[in-house]
Parts: structure tokens; C-alpha cells; sequence
């Protein structure tokens, strides 16, 4: 069986692999990191949870190990600030043992201290596209010299409109470097980035845009007004592992999770508009356990690596397939099982249909027995209904394939019959 040591990598990098209990190269590693170690540019075509930030960690570190210190020579960049504070603790775990340094770097934090981290020397910096701007605008950092530069979850710094700073960036470096870019999906616009910016590059593709075959998925039609109540429902009988719930806005995670708290649940939200301290302090409780319920927006479905989740329940349909397939690749991760359930509304047909040919068969439609789904609108409802009476889906609207009615969400997930 094929081990790190097939790479000829350092000795301090290959006691900081044996010490983070990495035995066996996944996939991607095996394809991508001889190809980086031979200085050619990559395109890694992967979903999250397939090992990518090692894939590009170890060979940019075996790389700075053979030449003296110097300024900063790679620059990696991340959509989102917990996901640039995820490869940053990646850099330090495999860099453990020798004299390279990293820093993260992104907003809703001080901008002095980093900028001082700057001062006092960093090889390797993962930064946030907009706080990066301001510190190349305001000159407390040059990337003249960077070697290497890495465009991480690409088509998710395309969805958060990220594309202009990622070329305004590329703008202060210097045209001869290495360049790896790493994306779940190809879409128009990052065959063009990955045109412009990658030179003869070799491609890593690692499975098909599918979610994972262990994790299985159901539907629960239901009114608009009525969602947070099955929700309730739905929480009781999935048990007490961990449960992530997406949500499509902000505000409405921010609420969510303060009425399931309310209701007793162990609930945090996580979502854009909280300090970056609350930020982690939910996401590192989640991790711990201290919160059972994680409502978050799709701020957590890329990237970012929450082993062990049993559930995700999408309160919101996502926007579109390849969003549905990034969220509950949160579950059934490391070989384990799990479950993605989905409250739709008669709205959101149409996505449902999509999300059915990604699957590659259509998915399970579920009611639980004993709630009341014709329960009227009141006064004091949590979400009222966006298209009134007609936003709940009819009985058999959701239907085609039932038969099916009456499964409790608390079954354990069973491997999903729908393709890889």
C-alpha cells in the first residue's frame, strides 16, 4: 500500500504527517502532490473532505525546506475566514518541527497585529480576498516574492463575487510562480480564472459532482408557516448526534437559532454578521459538542471540515444542485453514514427536480405521522408563509414516488442507492 514516504519528503515533515495520524495519501494527495513537487501548475478538481489542503501543504513546505528563509512565497487564498483559519492550522501541524511560519489573515479582526505578524516574517499567508486588499493597498505587505499561489475552493470565491479582487490580487505578484487552483466544480467563469491564471496545468480530478453514497436523503413537504414546528419535530427523532441545519439568509439563521435555544435545544448560529470571535466560538462548539444544533448559512458548506455530523436538515432549499451536494457533504463523511432531510415548499419544485438528477434518482418523500400539516397560519407564527395558502405543497405534489409516507427521520442513515 502506497505511504508518504513514497514522496521523499523531509523527515520533520514526515514525523509531522505520522503525528497527525496520516498513514495512507488520499486520492488527490497521490495525484497532486508529485506533480506540485515538480513545479507544475495544477488544477484539482475535488470536493471537500478529500484531503486537498495536504495535497498542496506538504509539497509548498518540502519546497521552502530546501532554501534559506525569506519573504513571504506562498500565498493562499480562501472564500470565507474560518476556512482561511482551517488551512492556516493545516500549515502549522505539518509545518511542526521546522522553521516555517504562517499567518491567516481576514477581516472583523485587527488589522495591526497582523500587519505586525507581516513585520516579523511569514512564508506562507492564507488570506481572505478583502482584508488581504487592505493591506496590499496600504502597503504593509509585498508579495514580490511569492513562489507559489493557490486559489482554494475557486468556484466558492466566485459565488461570493470574489473573482475581481482574486485578479486585482494576482495583480501584485510576479508573473513567473507556480499556480494551483482547487475546486469542487468547473463553472464558466473559473475555466476562465483557471485560463488565466494556470500555465500548461496538469489536472487532478477526483469523483464526479455527487454527493457521497453514504448519506441518504429525504424530502418533507411542508407549508412555509409550519417549518420551524417540523423542524422541532424533526430534531427530537434524529436523536442527539450532531445536527447542522442550513438556512438561506442570515437573519433567519440568526432567528432560528435563538428560538431552538429558547425551546431547549443545545443551538448556535452561525452566520456573516457575528464578530469573528463569535464566529469560531460557535463553529469550536459545535466541534466539541457543547452545541448539539449548528443553523448556519452556507458559510459553512464549503471547506470547512466538522467530522462526525449525523444530520443535515436544510430549513431552506439551496439556490441551486451543486449548492445542495457542498451542504450535506458536511455528513456521511470518513466512511460514516448520514442523512440529508430537505423541508420543501411548493416553491421550490423546480430546484427539487434538479437536486433529483444529481442524485440520479428521485428522493425519498417523507411526512411525519402525527403532525399537523393543516394547521392555519396565526398571529403569532415564526415564518409566515411567503405566497400564502399556495406556498403549501398539496398532498401527492411531492408525491410521484411515494408510498413512502410515515418513515420516521430518526431512522439511522442508510447508504443512499443514487450514484457517487
Amino acid at each position: 500500500m502506497m505511504g508518504f514516504e513514497t514522496f521523499g519528503l523531509n523527515r520533520n515533515l514526515m514525523a509531522a504527517v505520522a503525528a497527525a495520524g496520516y498513514t495512507t495519501p488520499t486520492p488527490i494527495q497521490k495525484q497532486a502532490i508529485p506533480l506540485v513537487m515538480q513545479g507544475r501548475d495544477v488544477l484539482g478538481l475535488a470536493q471537500t473532505g478529500t484531503g486537498k489542503t495536504a495535497a498542496f501543504a506538504l509539497p509548498v513546505l518540502q519546497r521552502f525546506l530546501q532554501a534559506k528563509p525569506g519573504p513571504v512565497r506562498a500565498l493562499v487564498v480562501a472564500p470565507t475566514r474560518e476556512l482561511a483559519e482551517q488551512i492556516h492550522g493545516e500549515f502549522q501541524t505539518l509545518a511542526r518541527g521546522t522553521r516555517i511560519r504562517s499567518t491567516a489573515v481576514y477581516g472583523g479582526v485587527g488589522f495591526n497585529p497582523q500587519a505586525s505578524a507581516f513585520k516579523r516574517g511569514v512564508e506562507v499567508v492564507i488570506a481572505c480576498p478583502g482584508r488581504l486588499l487592505d493591506h496590499l493597498r496600504q502597503g504593509t505587505l509585498d508579495l514580490a516574492h511569492v513562489e507559489v499561489l493557490i486559489l482554494d475552493e475557486a468556484d466558492y470565491l466566485f459565488d461570493m463575487g470574489f473573482l475581481p479582487d482574486v485578479r486585482r490580487i494576482i495583480g501584485y505578484l510576479p508573473s513567473r510562480r507556480q499556480n494551483l487552483l482547487f475546486s469542487a466544480t468547473m463553472p464558466t467563469e473559473i475555466k476562465r480564472l483557471a485560463g488565466e491564471v494556470l500555465r500548461d496545468p496538469a489536472t487532478c480530478r477526483i469523483g464526479a459532482d455527487a454527493p457521497a453514497h453514504t448519506v441518504s436523503h429525504a424530502l418533507y413537504p411542508v407549508a412555509q408557516h409550519l417549518k420551524t414546528a417540523l423542524l422541532m419535530e424533526l430534531l427530537v427523532q434524529v436523536g442527539s448526534g450532531p445536527v447542522l441545519v442550513f438556512t438561506r439568509t442570515k437573519h433567519r439563521a440568526k432567528r432560528l437559532g435563538e428560538q431552538l435555544a429558547k425551546a431547549g435545544h443545545r443551538s448556535a448560529s452561525l452566520q456573516g454578521n457575528l464578530s469573528q470571535g463569535r464566529r469560531q466560538a460557535a463553529l469550536d462548539g459545535f466541534r466539541s459538542g457543547r452545541f448539539q444544533v449548528l443553523v448556519a448559512t452556507d458559510i459553512v458548506a464549503r471547506g470547512i471540515d466538522i467530522s462526525k455530523v449525523s444530520h443535515v436538515i436544510n430549513y431552506d432549499v439551496p439556490s441551486t444542485p451543486e449548492a445542495y451536494i457542498h451542504r450535506i457533504g458536511r455528513t456521511g463523511r470518513a466512511g460514516c453514514s448520514g442523512a440529508a432531510l430537505t423541508l420543501v415548499t411548493r416553491e421550490d419544485k423546480s430546484v427539487v427536480c434538479s437536486i433529483d438528477r444529481v442524485i440520479g434518482s428521485p428522493i425519498e418523500r417523507r411526512t411525519l405521522k402525527d403532525f399537523d400539516y393543516d394547521r392555519p397560519v396565526s398571529v403569532s407564527a415564526d415564518v409566515r408563509p411567503r405566497t400564502g395558502r399556495g406556498s403549501f405543497p398539496r398532498r401527492g405534489e411531492f408525491d410521484a414516488h411515494a408510498g413512502r409516507h410515515g418513515k420516521a427521520a430518526g431512522d439511522r442513515p442508510k447508504a443512499s442507492a443514487g450514484r457517487r
